[in-house]
């Protein structure tokens, strides 16, 4: 099964790149494959609200964007991941969240047609890391990833979440939550 992780981190070698690679081996162990997607690695601009993908369901901003929503389409379990800052994700992340309007205008304009059909075999998950370690930390981010799931029509199958990773190599010495990651990629595709 592929499973397609798309990394709003723009800090190369980061703890969500660890937490990442740990849950790829996870996937792999279990005969999957992953691909992770830096998302800083492409250009991929905000949402300009003008409402232009409301009538064709496809974004009329050109960058690599368009890129992101075939490998959506054609994967089959979908990872978001994301550092947390200021409570929320990163603003790569939250760029290409706000983009997958598009996903959701297609989605509405197709049902109006009775040519939407929603697929219970695809899930969604989110991935992240956290330097403090407060009750409420994730609740935001969290949130944006299930709303974000929901607007792209791909049922939600949980998270994977990590505080107390704040310098980079923090998350390479946290070996439990390494394991974690490994089974958690494992169960996703079995």
């Amino acid at each position: 099964m592929k499973v397609l992780a798309f990394n709003g981190s723009p800090r190369k070698k980061g703890n969500t790149e660890v937490l990442l690679a740990a849950v790829a081996r996870g996937v792999e162990s279990a005969g999957g494959e992953m691909e992770i997607v830096r998302l800083a690695d492409f250009s991929i601009g905000p949402c300009l609200s003008c409402g232009g993908c409301d009538k064709t369901g496809i974004c009329v901003v050109k960058d690599d964007m368009g890129l992101m929503y075939e490998k959506i389409d054609q994967a089959r379990r979908i990872i978001l991941a994301s550092p947390i800052y200021f409570y929320g994700v990163t603003a790569q992340a939250k760029a290409f969240v706000d983009r997958a309007q598009a996903l959701w205008s297609r989605k509405y304009l197709l049902k109006k047609k009775g040519e939407w059909r929603e697929d219970p075999t695809r899930a969604g998950y989110f991935v992240s890391v956290a330097a403090t370690k407060g009750l409420k930390i994730f609740d935001g981010a969290v949130l944006t990833a299930r709303y974000f799931y929901d607007a792209v029509g791909i049922p939600y199958g949980g998270e994977l979440l990590v505080k107390g990773v704040d310098k980079r190599g923090d998350m390479a010495k946290a070996i439990e939550k390494i394991q974690e990651a490994e089974d958690f990629g494992r169960r996703i595709v079995a």
